[in-house]
């Protein structure tokens, strides 16, 4: 369905887009029409009451065009056309064949805005500049056929000319409005995709931190009467987590923070043993040094997942040279699954080419994360 002209001249005024809007009319549209009205009046005008009407239907033109991509334009276009229509009524009586011009542009700005009728009220205005320009007739008794179509048939004609060539305009300038506007709403949609992106690594670092110092200091409450030396030792693990999470919050409020995957091998290898939990890990080649960092968040997250929601006994971990694929038993079965936080992962995998799969069967949940093989390697 076509939406209404007017609805979209709508999105003309306001902020951005109608500054970028006004500048361009006023470099493509204001300049011909003065250049235009210049030179019919240096050519045309044969006294100076022929060059004062003129100018007076210039400038009310002029100032038409001028608001055409301001919100109050039609404050000014109303008047204008009541300004123009005298003046084409005096160039037609005192015989001036291009007083006419600022009826025709003026005219041709109010249309194409209409949301309907628009032939009508075309159809109308050049009836109106006909009927103007007659009065030529009517006060010169000689040329009658040539005076009316110098005044009549032409002017309107004239009318058709500049208001068939303002819908082409209007609806190039409504295009150049739908481009700006598209541009602000993916600029916005950039923001908020780095701000999701942000709290996503934010949520990464602080909440897997919490889980661990929930973690250590359970064990530490356990060791605090049988091993105290031990449970000291756990409280200042529980310290330096702490600090290390600040620096991260720090890197990564400064965009500096980059994850190392075989830290995060050695960290969750670590946290899996703390809970009681049997760790495997298979080194099926090193991995490579473009995949790690995103590899090391699946891992992060899959261990997050894996202390808070699984009564898990044994996990394996598997590398591989562009992929992992972390495997875990006491799975719950709850249903569909819930990925949660890989859920962003996924999507995050997916716009750097790899691919997030997880499944659910037999009391097992595997995560596997995987690069594609370059090109060169493919062949």
């Amino acid at each position: 369905m076509e939406v209404p002209m007017i609805a979209r001249r709508s999105s003309w005024t306001g902020g951005a887009v109608q500054e970028r809007l006004r500048r361009l009319n006023l470099i493509t549209t204001v300049p011909p029409l003065a250049i235009v009205g210049v030179l019919l009046l240096v050519l045309t005008a044969r006294s100076w009451w022929h060059v004062v009407i003129q100018v007076i239907g210039l400038v009310a033109a002029l100032a038409t065009a001028e608001r055409w991509t301001a919100g109050d334009y039609l404050r000014v276009a109303r008047p204008s056309l009541v300004v123009t229509a005298v003046v084409w009524l005096a160039g037609a009586l005192t015989d001036d064949t291009s007083a006419f011009f600022g009826l025709s542009v003026v005219g041709s700005f109010l249309i194409p805005p209409l949301p309907r009728h628009r032939l009508a009220a075309l159809g109308g205005l050049a009836a109106l500049i006909a009927a103007l320009g007659t009065t030529n007739a009517l006060v010169h008794d000689d040329r009658i056929g040539w005076r009316l179509f110098q005044f009549a048939a032409v002017p309107a004609a004239a009318m058709l000319f500049s208001t068939a060539f303002m819908f082409v305009s209007q609806r190039f300038f409504d295009l150049i409005a739908e481009l700006e506007q598209s541009r602000e709403r993916e600029a916005d949609l950039a923001v908020t995709r780095e701000r999701v992106r942000f709290a996503s690594d934010l949520h990464d670092i602080q909440g897997h931190t919490l889980h661990v110092v929930k973690l250590k200091v359970a064990l530490a409450e356990k060791l605090l009467d049988r091993e105290p030396d031990r449970a000291r030792e756990e409280l200042r693990e529980v310290h330096d987590l702490v600090g290390e999470t600040i620096v991260q919050t720090k890197e990564l409020a400064y965009a500096q923070r980059r994850l190392n995957l075989s830290a995060e091998l050695e960290n969750a290898k670590n946290l899996f043993e703390a809970a009681g939990i049997h760790v495997r890990v298979t080194r099926e080649s090193e991995v490579d040094a473009a995949a790690g960092e995103l590899l090391g968040q699946v891992l992060r997250e899959t261990t997050t997942n894996i202390l808070r929601h699984a009564e898990t006994r044994q996990v394996g971990i598997t590398l591989t040279r562009r992929g992992i694929a972390i495997v875990n038993d006491g799975a719950p079965d709850t249903g569909p699954l819930e990925l949660g936080g890989l859920a962003v992962l996924r999507q995050r995998l997916a716009e750097h080419g790899a691919e997030l799969e997880v499944s659910h069967q037999g009391g097992r949940f595997r995560t596997a994360a995987a690069f594609p093989a370059p090109k060169e390697a493919r062949r």
